[in-house]
């Protein structure tokens, strides 16, 4: 069935499962490793849990349904998600990369890919023409929108009229928008990739990385990858997936309306230099974010006066945690130079802005009033 987007949260497409066999509204954790068979040649469907889960399946199924994809494929975190993605290449091939991505993802290319002999061009994809960076070996263009940290805003239909154009792939890390926010397969690209860690788990108690597929040719690849890599989701963390996924569209309304009201604060604090949010009327891809997605999420960085006003803030904060991650219930602020962007070089990060007077937050849900008095009494302290 084609559910809305909120009850897709809770059911998927309405695909048979356990409820009609039991009567289980939660889906059960089948914590089982192996499956038994009536004979020679017959199968439940199930054969190792390195191969497929009922509750990993159920968690993919409801994925790929909020995704509008063929197929969706659950991993033990984000960058085991990417790891298997990096698996699609082989040596010699190029991929063109935006140069501000997640510092992990940064460091798997320079330090793991380029080593299997897989090059790379990165390029600012929300101001160079990624056209021009084409050659013969470029096999993908791998883009993610908003940017991290520095909340660029890449054209996704754009980039996917290339990509078709010269018969190559586009691979859009979503993790920041979250399926309630945005769709890039029903905007031409080809793999959607989360960390699901982040706003499908939404509580901050579980890693999880899943890749979704807009084709069959594509899914037929990503299956085969899972099962010999060896890297899918547990049965319990797919459990607290799925749990996560059912407050989804409540909590990313919530984290958007207060990190609209955070924003606001920010841009009328005289020690605040720069604020970087895709919702600011008139900023640099308001327009191509308004066009592209449903919404402009709970992501927001900024720029103070200083290194130590921004290490002030740091450790005076009495509501907000200091601490890596993004997208659960608690609002955190995090430190990119020495943080999720530690291993990114330094002339890649003064080039993308991301400098010691930077700092990105991961708005919640709790009251928003409460937020920004805890900010205030940490910026007006130094």
């Amino acid at each position: 069935m084609d559910y809305k987007f909120s009850t897709k949260c809770l059911y998927g497409n309405g695909e048979k499962n356990d409820k009609e066999l039991t009567g289980a509204i939660s889906f059960p954790i089948y914590q089982t490793a192996t499956y038994a068979h009536p004979e020679v040649g017959k199968s439940t469907g199930f054969d190792y849990s390195r191969l497929q889960n009922p509750t990993r399946e159920q968690a993919e199924k409801i994925v790929a349904s909020l995704e509008g994809g063929d197929d969706a494929f659950a991993f033990s975190s984000g960058m085991a998600a990417i790891t298997a993605l990096m698996e699609l290449f082989k040596p010699g091939d190029h991929l063109i990369t935006d140069a501000d991505l997640y510092g992990g993802s940064i460091r798997l290319f320079n330090n793991v890919s380029e080593k299997n002999a897989i090059s790379f061009s990165h390029i600012n994809c929300s101001q160079e023409d990624i056209e021009s960076f084409i050659n013969e070996k470029t096999k993908a263009i791998f883009i993610e929108t908003p940017t991290n940290p520095m909340m660029n805003v890449v054209d996704i239909r754009k980039s996917a009229e290339i990509a078709k154009r010269h018969n190559i792939i586009l691979i859009v890390d979503n993790t920041f928008m979250s399926p309630y926010f945005q769709n890039p397969l029903k905007l031409g690209a080809d793999i959607v990739v989360h960390s699901g860690t982040k706003f499908l788990g939404g509580h901050n108690d579980t890693l999880a990385g899943f890749i979704v597929s807009a084709s069959k040719e594509i899914s037929e690849k990503f299956r085969f990858l899972i099962k010999t890599v060896g890297s899918g989701l547990s049965p319990f963390d797919s459990w607290l997936i799925i749990r996560g996924i059912k407050t989804l569209p409540l909590r990313m309304e919530k984290a958007q309306e207060n990190a609209k009201a955070v924003a606001r604060y920010l841009l009328s604090e005289p020690k605040i230099k720069k604020v970087y949010y895709p919702g600011i009327p008139g900023s640099k891809g308001y327009e191509i974010c308004k066009s592209q997605s449903r919404g402009f999420g709970s992501m927001l960085t900024f720029e103070v006066e200083s290194k130590e006003l921004a290490l002030h803030i740091l450790k005076s904060t009495k509501l907000i945690p200091f601490a890596e991650s993004l997208g659960g219930t608690e609002t955190l602020l995090t430190y990119p130079a020495t943080q999720t962007h530690a291993d990114v070089p330094e002339d890649i990060k003064i080039k993308n802005g991301i400098t010691d007077k930077v700092l990105r937050l991961s708005a919640g849900i709790e009251d928003p009033e409460d937020l920004i008095k805890d900010l205030k009494q940490a910026i007006n302290s130094f």
